[in-house]
């Protein structure tokens, strides 16, 4: 059952659709009412639609059941996974103000293009406290695009109830994870060393494999009409293939390249995210030297020199190496996960390549 266009085609299409329509409302009220819908235009440029890709095709694993000759791409479905696209990019304009980066995708930060539109403009006050205040209002913008694309989408389906529910828990989940990550490079401190990969992968859990796959998948399930037996196999499939790409994300924030991640080599350390990573190199320390490895995690003026040292640590201590052990055993899990599933197996072959390309990535 191909779908036409391509999947990630039509969800750009159906973007710049509902941008434009966002973009005649702005111009209405007024230039900086502009500015700020092109910012949100902005955030939702390049990305690898991985959201939208998953929730695609979790709903064409049930829907293809039915519709096995259906080529063309169902318009509630597009319209549901592009409104998953739009709320990632809110997190990500509110996921880079926590964090304090001036980067995403190569580019500045939401955050540090609206204080440099604050400049170029010659406004008074200060920029810096404009591009974060900006930052924020933008985020809860995008998240109300999102739940009116989501609306347009379900409107008239008979599975609406089941879909919101489905988007509804996604939200609430990412958000607790989200605070989880934060709290966690403070907590630490309080809790046993031999507990801090477990609360670690907690972290993974709700901050990404949910919300990054899981869910996805099971909102797309849930549009189409999925019964229990075939949302759990999804969701089983998307949790465990969700871990790995965390965990290659967590490996990319230490060792990946500038030039394809976006990101500065090493910002995982600077920000002092507290992944299983560090998790199991702290394990294998001495007293003294994770004393060492603590107070240079989380520092921000970290050079070149430094943080090179801290990667000589994770791979000396094999944390590198246990870590890359953990992503092939979740990739494992997540491939049995789809045995004997009730699922339209050509829609089954999407995913297993979407999860290879998920956890086998260098960006």
């Amino acid at each position: 059952m191909p779908t036409s266009p391509e999947p990630i085609e039509a969800v750009s299409q159906r973007l710049d659709k509902f941008l434009s329509d966002q973009l005649s409302y702005a111009v209405t009220l007024g230039s900086e009412a502009e500015t700020l819908t092109l910012a949100g235009a902005a955030a939702l440029r390049g990305g690898k639609r991985l959201r939208a890709r998953f929730c695609l095709s979790g709903w064409r694993a049930v829907d293809a059941l039915s519709h096995p000759d259906t080529v063309d791409l169902d318009e509630a479905a597009l319209a549901v996974a592009t409104s998953l696209e739009i709320f990632h990019a809110a997190a990500l304009v509110h996921d880079d103000l926590v964090d304090n980066s001036d980067t995403r995708r190569g580019q500045p930060a939401a955050h540090r293009a609206l204080q440099r539109t604050h400049e170029d403009a010659g406004w008074a006050g200060d920029s810096d406290a404009f591009g974060r205040s900006g930052a924020i209002l933008l985020g809860d913008l995008l998240v109300a695009w999102s739940d009116d694309l989501l609306e347009e989408g379900l409107s008239g389906a008979d599975t609406a109830a089941a879909t919101r529910r489905a988007y509804a828990r996604m939200r609430r989940d990412v958000t607790i994870g989200q605070f989880l990550d934060v709290a966690e490079e403070s907590a630490y401190v309080v809790h046993p060393d031999d507990t801090h990969a477990a609360r670690a992968l907690r972290v993974a859990s709700y901050k990404s494999a949910r919300y990054s796959i899981q869910q996805p998948l099971q909102i797309g399930a849930a549009l189409a009409g999925a019964d229990d037996a075939q949302l759990e196999a999804l969701g089983r499939f998307g949790h465990d293939v969700g871990m790995a790409f965390q965990l290659r994300d967590d490996v990319l924030g230490v060792f990946g390249d500038t030039a394809l991640t976006g990101k500065p080599v090493g910002d995982d350390l600077r920000e002092g995210k507290r992944t299983v990573l560090v998790a199991y190199a702290r394990e294998a320390l001495a007293v003294d030297d994770r004393d060492r490895f603590d107070a240079a995690l989380g520092d921000p003026e970290l050079d070149a020199d430094r943080i090179a040292q801290l990667q000589r640590t994770i791979v000396d201590t094999d944390a590198l190496a246990r870590t890359e052990e953990l992503i092939a055993d979740y990739a494992r899990r997540a491939d049995d996960a789809l045995a004997g599933a009730r699922l339209y197996e050509p829609a089954l072959d999407d995913l297993r390549a979407l999860a290879r390309a998920a956890t086998e990535r260098s960006a």
